[in-house]
C-alpha cells in the first residue's frame, strides 16, 4: 500500500507534523503552495474569512494523480475553526473514490474539531473513506516537541497499520 501526505503550511508548523509523518510512515510528500499573499494583518483577516466561505484559491501544484496511492493524509493549520482554502482547493481537485484518508490539523489555539469535521465533510463528498483523523496543539511548542507529540500520536492511532 502506498501512502502520500498532502498539505499546506504557512507558518512551518504544519510541515513538520507532515514530514514527521511521511518519515515514520514511509509516506510520499506534496507540499501545497496558494499563490494568493497571506501575510500581513488586512491579508490574514481575508484569508480567515476565504476559509470560512471556503473560496477557491490559485494553487500550486494544481492537481495531483493519486492512482498509485491507496492511503491519502490530508493535513492544514486551522484558521478560525476552519481549513485553509488551500486544501479545501485541492480537496476538490482530488478523486478520492476507494481511498482511504486520514485527516490532520494543527491551531494555535482551538476550535481545531471543527477543521476537521469540515474536511470529513469535503473528502466524502468525493467518495473517501475516513479511517482515521487528528489534531495537534502547536503553541508555544519546540520543533523537538511536535516531533514527540507526532511521534505520539502515530503509536497511539496505530497510523503504520495503515
Amino acid at each position: 500500500m502506498a501512502t502520500l501526505i498532502i498539505y499546506y503550511s504557512q507558518g512551518g508548523k504544519t510541515d513538520l507534523v507532515a514530514r514527521t509523518l511521511a518519515r515514520n510512515l514511509r509516506a510520499g510528500l506534496l507540499r501545497i503552495h496558494d499563490l494568493k499573499n497571506r501575510e500581513g494583518f488586512k491579508n490574514r483577516l481575508l484569508s480567515s474569512i476565504n476559509a470560512f466561505r471556503e473560496t477557491k484559491t490559485d494553487i500550486m501544484p494544481e492537481k495531483v494523480d493519486l492512482t498509485g496511492y491507496d492511503t491519502i493524509y490530508f493535513g492544514t493549520p486551522t484558521w478560525s475553526g476552519n481549513p485553509t482554502p488551500a486544501i479545501l482547493t485541492m480537496i476538490d481537485r482530488c478523486d478520492l473514490r476507494a481511498k482511504d484518508v486520514v485527516l490532520f490539523s494543527t491551531m494555535d489555539g482551538n476550535r481545531a474539531d471543527s477543521t476537521i469535521e469540515r474536511l470529513e465533510r469535503k473528502v466524502k463528498l468525493r467518495g473517501a473513506r475516513i479511517i482515521e483523523s487528528f489534531t495537534i496543539q502547536t503553541k508555544d511548542k519546540t520543533p523537538e516537541k511536535l516531533v514527540s507529540d507526532t511521534e505520539a500520536i502515530i503509536e497511539m492511532k496505530d497510523l503504520k497499520m495503515y
